[in-house]
């Protein structure tokens, strides 16, 4: 005797009428005959982990916790005379304090009977699925979290700590982007992405470990502009060969979707946040804090949810670049 299939007309009704209760049934997951693959599902890249520094991760154990970063103190240079006393300076260094004090969680429930009817392992699906969800989330946060968190040498119209002659763009007068051959206006890719290097050059930031996050939409202006060619970019092969955007004026380039832009972020409509920086500038810290499986008081199931912990600070904003675009 086949086991029936539990539907909304079972008695009692296994799924209540009019929709409500568990919608496995009608999305596919409780099957006759149905394909052992399921439709590939495409997430939003993150770059959070290869931007920041997470050099004090290891110290989270909870939400609320708090780290302190100590600082290295600056010592002073004195003119030397022959015949005078030696000042003496006694270095203190400073610290900033790092709190835990964010946090995100996921919460879901497999009745028992949509786990025997059902051909796939839905728990390790779902936990999957919300990994890939909560760096999204983190990832969105964050990136909008460091809005205008830049050196005021590192944003604006008259940016530059030496020079004050870089421009930057601002909200209302962003940079208008181009791939080649920029007309009045206008600012070409690559010299776009060069004033953020000019930028971190005149705060004296190490040339290795600089990247540069920036739209998708300014990514491919990137590949169609004279980096094309393998041998200006860095790589062994073509950028439109191997995929990757690759190294630029001693950055590693990254695209995004995450990026603030538009009114949603406090800007324009049509405008677009460029960051670019050094690892050093930003710091990072995130802790999967709870990942537990427990059985349902209220009904029978097995419920599997997660906590996410995680806070983050930019530590030295000379280390932190803002540009203001736009697509042309």
């Amino acid at each position: 005797m086949a086991f029936p299939i539990a539907t909304a007309t079972s008695t009692p009704a296994v799924y209540p009428a009019g929709g409500a209760g568990n919608t496995l049934q009608a999305t596919g997951f409780i099957p006759e005959i149905w394909s052992g693959k399921l439709i590939e599902k495409f997430y939003a890249s993150t770059v959070l982990a290869a931007i920041s520094n997470t050099d004090y991760e290891g110290e989270i154990k909870n939400y609320g916790d708090s780290v302190k970063i100590r600082t290295k103190p600056t010592i002073n240079i004195n003119s030397y005379s022959a015949d005078g006393a030696l000042a003496l300076q006694r270095p203190s260094g400073n610290f900033v304090e790092l709190f835990i004090n964010q946090g995100y969680y996921w919460n879901t429930i497999l009745d028992d009977v949509m786990e025997v009817q059902s051909d796939l392992n839905l728990l390790s699906m779902w936990s999957d699925d919300a990994g890939e969800q909560m760096k999204i989330k983190i990832d969105t946060n964050v990136l909008s979290g460091i809005l205008n968190q830049a050196n005021a040498a590192n944003s604006g119209l008259t940016a530059g700590a030496i020079s004050s002659l870089i421009n930057l763009g601002v909200t209302g007068t962003p940079l208008a982007i181009v791939n080649s051959g920029p007309t009045g206006g206008q600012v070409d890719v690559l010299d776009a992405i060069m004033r953020v290097g000019l930028a971190l050059d005149e705060q004296n930031i190490p040339d290795t470990g600089r990247w540069i996050v920036m739209p998708t939409w300014m990514a491919v202006l990137v590949k169609r502009s004279e980096l094309r060619q393998a041998y200006l970019s860095g790589d062994a092969v073509s950028m439109l060969r191997n995929g990757r955007l690759g190294m630029v004026d001693k950055f590693t380039l990254y695209a995004s979707n995450l990026l603030p832009h538009g009114t949603a972020a406090g800007l324009q409509a049509s405008e677009w946040v460029v960051y670019g920086g050094h690892a050093h500038g930003l710091t990072f810290a995130s802790q999967m804090t709870k990942m537990e499986t427990l059985r349902s008081e209220q009904t029978f199931g097995t419920v599997m949810r997660g906590l996410q912990v995680f806070g983050y600070k930019v530590l030295d904003g000379t280390a932190l670049v803002q540009e203001i675009v736009t697509k042309v």
